[in-house]
Parts: structure tokens; sequence; C-alpha cells
């Protein structure tokens, strides 16, 4: 008998399959032959039989050439740090796919000259938040905080509460950062209580600004005290408020998380925040206060290293122009609607049930905050198939179950989560 491995097909003789050529044009030849290849070795190995070679390598080409994967965030988590932030809107994906080819970024083409870099982000965020006299975007909130202690701190002090002394994912530490362009800090009160008269004291002629953080990934509860923005800003000297989770405007499902609007009608000379968490735009930090500091900010040297990309301003521009982002759209779901939801696909999924649970802001926003959510509930042991599958879905587990939360699951998404859970199924 011939041996089996004589019947799988060559790669040229693959390449040349339609769909396969179709995938070459769009991945890259060396992305396809390595998809090629490993389906040849399991039909060499016995796993698959030589004639299903061609349908095995189109079934595991990739969607992109890049090696991430698309994922269903069933966690419940809105805005999931692992799972990349904020998921773009399609008015911001869209957005970025234009921007990718030659673009206006800095020429205005009615008079042929340079103009301002990204002009239509910066107008777009300066709309959003009419309060601030000035805007400007660097690449993430830490680069923001960074640019402010080198413009307004270097080997000077920045006096800031001991309970805002903040370490956030990977060990990064505010106080790390800021001492890293050179300022000193000056902490005043203690972990659980800190008043006005304790920054009083410790501001002097060496103090460059005073920095309120929020404490945006834990809660202090109990006999604690903290100062506002309106209080901190009749000291005298600037003041910062990094609000860090970038809500611009009060939030009616997140009344105690602060805004860059509230924080500048309370006295703030500058805010900093984030765009790819509340806001659910790309990864940018965001600067907004008064024209003569964002100015000062804009022109120091370290902004051009710290300054975004082309694709960065057009997703910002669309997110904050265009129709609400899907976190937008997860944090205002109706709990019933996402109820009924729920029992619609466990009533097609075999051992599935509807079950209540709580879902959360994540991403550094709102500690604490629980958002009345749904889920399909199945057998833990389903977890594993479906965070490997095509596409990948994570749920998370809960008391010996899966469960995939649907307050981050698109309702367009809800029939290729069902195709997920039946494949890991079968």
């Amino acid at each position: 008998m011939a041996d089996p491995r004589s019947r799988v097909p060559r790669t040229d003789a693959l390449l040349a399959h339609p769909r396969i050529a179709e995938a070459e044009r769009v991945l890259g030849r060396a992305v396809v032959k390595s998809v090629i290849s490993a389906a040849q070795q399991r039909a060499r190995a016995g796993e698959i039989d030589p004639a299903d070679v061609a349908q095995e390598a189109i079934a595991a080409l990739p969607a992109t050439a890049s090696s991430l994967r698309p994922v269903l965030n069933a966690t419940g988590v809105v805005v999931h740090t692992n799972l990349g932030r904020a998921p773009l809107s399609p008015a911001a994906l869209e957005a970025v796919v234009a921007a990718g080819g030659t673009t206006d970024l800095e020429f205005d083409l009615a008079t042929g000259r340079r103009s301002r870099r990204g002009r239509g982000a910066l107008d777009a965020l300066a709309a959003a938040v009419p309060r601030a006299e000035a805007v400007h975007v660097v690449n993430n909130n830490a680069a923001a905080l960074l640019l402010a202690a080198l413009v307004l701190a270097p080997g000077r002090e920045i006096v800031l509460s001991r309970g805002e002394l903040v370490e956030i994912g990977d060990g990064f530490r505010i106080p790390e950062l800021l001492t890293s362009a050179g300022a000193r800090l000056r902490e005043v009160g203690t972990t659980n209580r800190t008043a006005l008269r304790d920054y009083a004291e410790a501001i002097g002629p060496d103090t460059g600004f005073v920095l309120k953080v929020h404490p945006s990934n834990f809660l202090i509860t109990g006999f604690t005290s903290a100062v506002g923005v309106r209080e901190l800003a009749g000291l005298g000297v600037p003041l910062v408020v990094d609000i860090g989770s970038g809500l611009l405007a009060p939030h009616p499902r997140l009344p105690d998380e602060p805004d860059a609007a509230s924080a500048l009608a309370d006295g703030a000379d500058l805010v900093t925040a984030s765009g790819d968490k509340l806001l659910g735009g790309p990864q940018a930090g965001l600067l907004l206060g008064g024209a003569e500091l964002v100015e000062r900010l804009r022109r120091h040297p370290a902004a051009r290293a710290l300054r975004v990309d082309k694709l960065t301003l057009a997703a910002l521009e669309a997110t904050l122009i265009g129709p609400p982002s899907p976190v937008a759209s997860a944090l205002a779901a109706d709990r019933g609607e996402l109820r009924a939801r729920a029992e619609r696909l466990a009533a097609r999924i075999p051992g599935a049930v509807a079950v209540d649970c709580a879902a959360a802001v994540g991403g550094g926003g709102a500690p604490g905050v629980e958002l009345p959510s749904a889920a399909v509930s199945l057998p833990e042991s389903r977890a594993v198939p479906l965070r490997t599958g095509r596409p990948a879905v994570v749920g998370r587990l809960e008391r010996g179950r899966c469960l995939l939360d649907l307050r981050t699951v698109d309702p367009a998404d809800d029939e290729l989560l069902l195709a997920a859970v039946r494949r890991c199924s079968s």
C-alpha cells in the first residue's frame, strides 16, 4: 500500500487554492505558509486525512497578520485591562482604517501649509469639556502625569496625601513615576485620614504643585477623611487632579466617580485622565486645564516623545463625536434585557441556565460598584475549550460554574457566542 503521506498536498498546490491565495494577499506569504506547513505536518502524523489538509489550513488561518486574537469578553468586567481595556466603536475602527493611509494629519489642504497636528481630535475633546480652556493628548495617563511633573516640579516638591500613593497593575507606582521626573514627594496626612491643614502646612516656596489622585482601583472605608478639589484649589499653588478613569462629565450610574468637568469647575488647574477606560476610546492620556499651563505642557521637549500617533487621534475623535462607545453601551444596558438575552441563549444550549449576577466597571474605575447583570451559566469544564476556541470566549468562574456575563457581550455577538459554546460542547 502506498504511504498515506505521499497523498499530502504540495505547498504550491495549496497556495493556489482560491481561499488560501486570497488569505496570502491579506496576511502575507510567510503567515500562510506556516499555517499550511502545520496542516501538512498533522496529515503526515496521521492526525487528519491528507484530503482535509486544505480545509484544515483554511480553518486555521488567522483573521489578521497580527498575533493578537479576537476575544469575546464575557467576564462581566466592562473595561478589562488584560483584554485590551475599552473595545473601540465601529466609528472609531473605521476612522483608524481611514487614518492608516496618507492623511492631512499636519497639513492644511486649503492653504497647502503645515497645520496643527490632530486638530480634529483636540477640537472634539475641547467641545466635550467646555470648562477646559485648552487640551492636549499624550500616549497614556502616566505620560500625562509625567509631563505635569516635568513642567511644574523639576527639582521641587509635589504635595499629595499618603492615602493616594497609588500602585496600579503590574507593580506600577505613581510615586516612582513622579520622582523619575526629578520631583520630590511631600507626603501629608495618614493612610486613612488627610485634612486641609495637612496640605496647607506642607506648602512652601519649594512647592511645585498639589496633586490629588483618585485611588481608582481600591477603596478605603471606615474611619476616613479626604479633602475635596474645591478646598485644595484655594491653597494658592497649582492643583493637578488625576481622575484616572476618563469620565469627562458626571455619569448617572457612577455618582461617586470623579469627572473632568466637575474637577475643573471646582478649581483644578489641570486634570489628567485615561482615554481607554470610561471614555471608551483608544489608549491616550488626556490633559485639560488652563490655556497657559496646557501650552507650557505642549511645548515641553518631552511632549514630543509622549505624543500619540495618527491612529490614536483618529480613534479618539471618532469616539468623542460618534455614537455611544461599547463601554457606554455596556454601562447603560438594562438588567431586564440582559436577563431576557440570557434566557434565550440558555434555552438553546443543553445544560445551560440563565442566572442573575453582578458585573464590574474594571480598568481602575468605580471600585466597589456592582452592576446588576445576567449570565449564561455553564459547567466549569467549558471554560478552557471556550478560551482556546475560535473565537476565544473568556468568561469567569464562580462556585464551580463558568459564567458568560452578557453585560460585556454586544447583543450583535449573541449568535457568535452561541456558536462558540456549541462547538466546545460537541
